[in-house]
């Protein structure tokens, strides 16, 4: 019996201390961070036109008064923001306001001096190509030194050196972007004008799944990011949500049907719509639903030309392959199809270990966030069952629609959430975080869904050798 309680008190007992010590060093650190989200909230707002403009002036001017001989130096891993005062008139020395975000949410006001005074002082270089940090995150070296403005203190930083982005980060970003187009160039390689021309012979399926993909869906989740609270509380999950479903089809969906003996054409079919649609439906849902949020401002150039650059043009491009030299398409298809699913997955898990401590946030990542973005995954493929069948369309075309309707492409989702987050303000990145959640669900939803059909969507034994007339 003495062993046993000697060793209660050793992992009981004597670890209490270490764990209450734990929790509270948590607890102050997720108080620090949100408190430095409100503090972003707030200059965003201000920044806007919506409180007093001329806050940021004083940053500004108070921030090149500083002593920096005692100040304390950090190393440390974050982001760089920018918030200009559209209120305000003057240089972008006066207007602009940089912040730096520590990965752990601490923020820091960035003193920038004035041109004349960093060419002086030599020290030009460290802030030359300011905006172009934005894009990415870096390890920043600082000086750091609090100031009371107003009755509140405030954390203000200067640079000792040039920042440096992360290797892997910079890696990750050009992995991204390539293989999305790719990835799209090896989808347009196995569609040919026929595919397009099912929307007139198969009308009803590919008005059924149109009207689920870019109606129904959009809706869905903007009705479940109100109805859980995280269009007040956390906006820019609110807007993952929402950008998840009004991203096209994807290269797993065809994948998925081919496995659940549905109507593989009707998928192809599918896909190639809808992706020829986002480039008008993406930002103009992204817009609507998302444009009575305060701290939301849309870049919708910015996402129309991200779905030119890399959907439209290598779509077009592979198409035009497939139409000229049809063998060496034959041939490639296969390559591309196993890329897309490698992509979709070395992406999801990259950018998942990338912002790693995202996961330790549990009131904004927590139970209630998980199931959501699981739940709209499933809710896809349920709504993707049901209504075909209402509308009197066959087992077969109804597998396909499902999986359309419920599995999206995660890797157009997060490309676009990685390159608008700087320009909207996503502090914590929560837009790329719930696009790589949802690519990684719609796996488990997906063979989840491919074992239901058999039971709820029987296929007529004519069907089952994918004949689904």
């Amino acid at each position: 019996m003495g062993w046993k309680m000697k060793r209660f008190c050793q992992s009981s007992v004597f670890k209490a201390p270490v764990i209450l010590a734990s929790l509270l060093i948590v607890l102050i650190v997720s108080g620090t961070a949100h408190a430095s989200e409100d503090l972003y909230r707030r200059l965003s707002m201000i920044a806007k036109g919506k409180g007093d403009v001329t806050l940021i002036q004083k940053f500004n001017s108070e921030s090149r008064t500083i002593d920096w001989t005692k100040s304390s130096e950090v190393l440390l891993e974050g982001n760089l923001r920018l918030l200009k005062a559209e209120a305000l008139t003057g240089t972008e020395e006066q207007t602009n306001l940089f912040l730096i975000r520590n990965i752990n949410g601490d923020l820091y006001i960035l003193s920038v001096p004035p041109a004349a005074e960093r060419i002086a002082k030599g020290d030009g270089a460290f802030y030359a190509g300011l905006e172009k940090m934005l894009e990415n995150k870096m390890i920043f070296r600082l000086q750091t030194e609090k100031r009371e403005i107003h009755g509140e203190t405030y954390a203000f930083a200067r640079f000792i050196d040039h920042p440096r982005q992360l290797l892997f980060d910079r890696i990750f970003k050009l992995m991204i972007i390539l293989m999305l187009f790719f990835v799209m160039l090896g989808m347009g390689m196995t569609l040919t004008m026929t595919d397009f021309k099912l929307v007139f012979l198969k009308p009803r399926g590919i008005l059924a799944g149109a009207f689920l993909q870019w109606g129904l869906m959009p809706l869905v989740a903007a009705g479940l990011g109100r109805l859980l609270g995280f269009y007040e509380a956390f906006p820019f999950i609110y807007v993952g949500l929402v950008l998840i479903t009004v991203s096209p089809g994807g290269v797993t969906s065809n994948l998925m049907t081919y496995y659940a003996k549905g109507d593989l054409a009707l998928s192809i079919s599918l896909t190639s719509f809808s992706t020829v649609l986002s480039l008008l439906f993406t930002p103009l849902l992204l817009t609507f639903y998302c444009a009575n949020l305060p701290e939301v401002t849309m870049p919708v150039k910015l996402v129309v030309q991200t779905i030119i650059i890399l959907v439209i043009i290598p779509l077009v491009l592979g198409m035009s392959a497939r139409s000229r030299w049809p063998g060496f398409a034959g041939k490639a298809t296969p390559f591309f199809s196993v890329l897309g699913i490698i992509a979709l997955l070395f992406l999801i898990i990259a950018g998942l270990i990338s912002n790693i401590e995202m996961f330790a946030d549990t009131q904004r990542y927590g139970f209630t966030f998980y199931s959501t973005v699981f739940t709209l995954t499933l809710l896809g493929m349920l709504v993707g069952g049901i209504f075909p069948k209402l509308v009197g369309i066959n087992n077969c075309q109804t597998r396909a629609i499902s999986l359309e309707t419920g599995l999206r492409n995660a890797t157009l989702a997060m490309a676009i959430a990685l390159l608008i987050q700087d320009y909207m303000g996503d502090f914590y990145s929560s837009m790329f975080f719930t696009s790589g959640l949802f690519g990684l669900w719609m796996y488990v939803a997906g063979f989840l869904s491919i074992s239901v059909f058999k039971k709820v969507l029987p296929l007529e034994p004519q069907m089952e050798a994918d004949k689904c007339e």
